[in-house]
């Protein structure tokens, strides 16, 4: 008799979403991102309240069910500010992320193909940019220009760029001495061509991974920067300032730093926690450590 024939394997994507469903901080960073996406999202068709219209005979109430997260100092529904506050920091990092991937891993896997002095320069330049902050960064765009949220995600996404850059260029150099990558070579293709076709596919894991990171660092940034009054100008909300609005009145209304406080470090959290999540499931490494 004849042996009986091995089940077959299951498809890569359903042992991938097995893994990832297996991975606690997966789930959890992700359940804690797609609520805060969805929140935002939401804020474009519904709040509770119309955040531009001040009732100042409800100013600093507490939690009611009027008002699940209480009023400000001006009267105005936080959890409605809170929301909106989400939308813009949310879409703060994303520009931020994009600027900074945008320039900087086209800067990295060319610094890496090319090598030598162009390499030298290039990881130079990045250097200089990595030693401003981008607190310092917003501050000088914004004496220039002056504050606003366009200028902090500049800020921000100029602060991006060296780190995407040295990602891109660690990964590449890992992979241009591989057998299929002489291969390539050999058969006349140009370092461009390889670059496209065979650098970027083998590092998008390590970028997406390193993006999802950059993600929760730039609403950092963008809070910080909206908490010295460089960020979103009113009456357009913001995390950062709804925190700097609520110092003078923390003995007497402590729910207005809060619950803006814990959304901040929630939405950093999941964040982390879904990098955290996508490094284990991308880096075969991990996987066999574990």
């Amino acid at each position: 008799m004849t042996p009986d024939a091995p089940p077959p394997s299951p498809p890569p994507e359903r042992h991938f979403l097995e893994m990832a469903f297996a991975n606690r901080s997966f789930v959890i960073g992700a359940i804690i991102t797609i609520l805060v996406a969805a929140m935002a999202l939401l804020s474009f068709l519904w709040t509770p309240y119309d955040i531009t219209h001040l009732v100042v005979a409800d100013r600093m109430k507490g939690l009611s069910l009027a008002h699940p997260l209480g009023t400000d100092h001006l009267g105005r529904d936080i959890l409605s500010m809170i929301m909106i506050g989400a939308r813009n920091s949310i879409a703060v990092a994303i520009v931020a992320v994009g600027i900074g991937m945008g320039v900087g891993v086209p800067l990295g896997t060319w610094a890496a193909a090319r090598g030598g002095l162009i390499d030298e320069i290039l990881m130079r330049f990045n250097d200089l940019v990595f030693a401003f902050p981008a607190l310092l960064s917003a501050i000088m765009i914004t004496a220039i220009f002056g504050p606003g949220a366009i200028n902090a995600i500049i800020a921000i996404g100029i602060f991006n760029v060296p780190v995407f850059a040295r990602v891109a260029r660690a990964g590449a150099l890992s992979i241009w001495p591989r057998e299929y990558i002489l291969a390539a070579r050999a058969a006349g293709k140009s370092k461009a061509l390889i670059t496209i076709e065979h650098i970027l596919p083998n590092i998008a894991a390590l970028l997406l991974v390193q993006g999802t990171i950059q993600f929760a660092l730039g609403i950092l940034a963008e809070a910080g920067l909206s908490y010295l009054g460089l960020g979103a100008q009113p009456p357009m909300p913001s995390w950062g300032r709804m925190l700097f609005e609520a110092q003078t009145r923390m003995m007497i209304a402590p729910h207005l730093a809060v619950f803006p406080g814990l959304a901040i470090v929630i939405t950093v959290l999941g964040l982390n926690l879904l990098g955290d999540g996508l490094r284990d499931l991308l880096d075969p490494r991990l996987r066999r450590e574990r």
